[in-house]
């Protein structure tokens, strides 16, 4: 789309409820040359609606797609990108806009007015005054991302990720158009072949992305078109999504789980199920058991007494755990200095602490009080330093080896700290495992269950 919206159109004005919201700007198709009207949004505030990140680094904020011939692209369009929790203030001024001078000082003056405006009296200012400027997209993506701990690998990885997607679906778009879906000359089958590779969970986690994001932007042609490129590369490819963890199991294939576990198996079964098992699942399940003679009615019946009464009590434990990491949170966020606290209380800091941490700090920053939103990250961030704190350099070495993005980094990690790795080390590794297995927490398990085996390889 060569069409962007005038410098005019892209002046940043807060609202009463002090949030952003796109601008309906009219373009017209370069392809078609048909007129439609797309949100284009030039200023965002992750503090202020931090939503609204995920969209940008998807690469679907600022996007045209033609409702009449399905053409489009990224616009291009002046930014402001404000993160207060950083203290970044970034500004974009794609270099195909050819913007003079006073125009790109107008926008930054605007863009500079309304942060400051929308900061809480006593928050630093100084970094807005000196906004840094960028002139593609992906440029300012990146310095985002990287500002989230995210390495140029992993970024090229995404890259290359959606660059397998873009062509899957060019291909099953030609398909449509040449009517060679399902035959032997369909160009999306053989995509899929050349790629296979490639198509891992990572992959469906950023066509997922995209879904979601066409469906928030209302952009229901684009959503339809994705969600049967999905469907189509996950039958080709023979990726299972309910094993991933992207699909929920048929209720039949829970009952069924949950039914012929071992009586060793059955309670980590069930933790596994937890999130999916619910009325539906006992009603078929009972159904089941009525459909048995009296004789095996009777243990099958006592199996599923056992999974209710299970399912019962750990629901009741998680709810205590909750309770007390949320009345945890409120001795410390009333704590002149929360880090004397949290030293005092580490070993009451749980996964649990954390995930209503950032809760509260979303709840938060969706509310518009960026105060408080601020200050909760604040202490997010001393817990995970007074945890690191209290780590033995043996838990250390393990949170960091969980930490690297791919297994040579994990094996470079380990040669450097060999004087960590001995039997011991290795034991509570597997220990760790078994622990986190309990709980469901399969990819972290095969992490660690490959740390295991590269440090016991080291020990000879």
């Amino acid at each position: 789309m060569a069409t962007v919206p005038s410098a005019e159109t892209t002046q940043p004005q807060p609202d009463q409820r002090q949030t952003f919201p796109p601008q309906r700007v009219q373009i017209r198709c370069q392809n078609c040359q048909n007129p439609f009207a797309v949100p284009v949004f030039t200023y965002l505030d992750t503090g202020i609606q931090p939503e609204l990140k995920s969209m940008l680094l998807s690469g679907q904020m600022n996007v045209a797609m033609c409702p009449k011939c399905g053409a489009g692209g990224m616009l291009a369009t002046p930014l402001a990108y404000h993160d207060p929790a950083k203290k970044f203030f970034f500004t974009l001024f794609p270099q195909e806009l050819n913007l003079g001078q006073d125009e790109q000082e107008r926008f930054v003056g605007e863009a500079t007015k309304v942060a400051m405006e929308t900061l809480p009296k006593e928050a630093p200012r100084g970094y807005i005054l000196t906004p840094r400027r960028f002139i593609t997209m992906q440029s300012l993506i990146e310095t985002v991302l990287e500002g989230e701990g995210i390495s140029k690998e992993v970024m090229q990885a995404q890259r290359a990720r959606v660059e397998v997607l873009s062509q899957l679906a060019e291909a099953l778009e030609t398909d449509h158009a040449a009517g060679t879906l399902d035959t032997p000359e369909a160009k999306l089958a053989a995509a899929v072949e050349k790629h296979k590779a490639a198509l891992d969970y990572d992959f469906f986690i950023t066509l997922t992305s995209y879904i979601d994001a066409a469906l928030q932007q209302g952009r229901q042609d684009s959503a339809q078109m994705l969600g049967e490129l999905r469907e189509r590369v996950m039958t080709l490819s023979g990726f299972d999504p309910v094993a991933a963890g992207l699909q929920e199991p048929e209720v039949a294939d829970i009952v069924a789980a949950l039914r012929d576990a071992t009586a060793e198996t059955l309670e980590e079964t069930i933790s596994n199920y937890r999130q999916v098992i619910d009325d539906a699942v006992f009603d078929a399940w009972e159904a089941e058991v009525a459909t048995l003679s009296e004789a095996d009615q009777v243990p099958a019946s006592a199996r599923l007494e056992y999974v209710r009464t299970t399912i019962e009590r750990m629901d009741a434990e998680a709810q205590a755990m909750f309770e007390a990491a949320t009345e945890l949170l409120r001795e410390v966020m009333a704590q002149e200095d929360p880090r004397v606290l949290l030293r005092e209380r580490h070993k009451d800091i749980s996964e649990a602490f954390m995930v209503v941490l950032d809760a509260n700090i979303s709840a938060a920053a969706r509310a518009g009080q960026t105060e408080i939103s601020q200050h909760l990250a604040t202490v997010r961030q001393m817990t995970v330093e007074v945890m690191q704190e209290m780590m033995t350099p043996t838990e250390r070495l393990i949170n960091q080896l969980l930490s690297v993005d791919s297994p040579s980094e994990a094996t470079k990690l380990l040669r450097k700290n060999i004087a960590q790795v001995n039997p011991e080390f290795v034991k509570q590794v597997n220990e760790l495992a078994e622990q986190m297995e309990k709980s469901g927490r399969q990819e972290i398990v095969d992490r660690l269950r490959q740390v295991a085996r590269e440090s016991a390889s080291l020990l000879f």
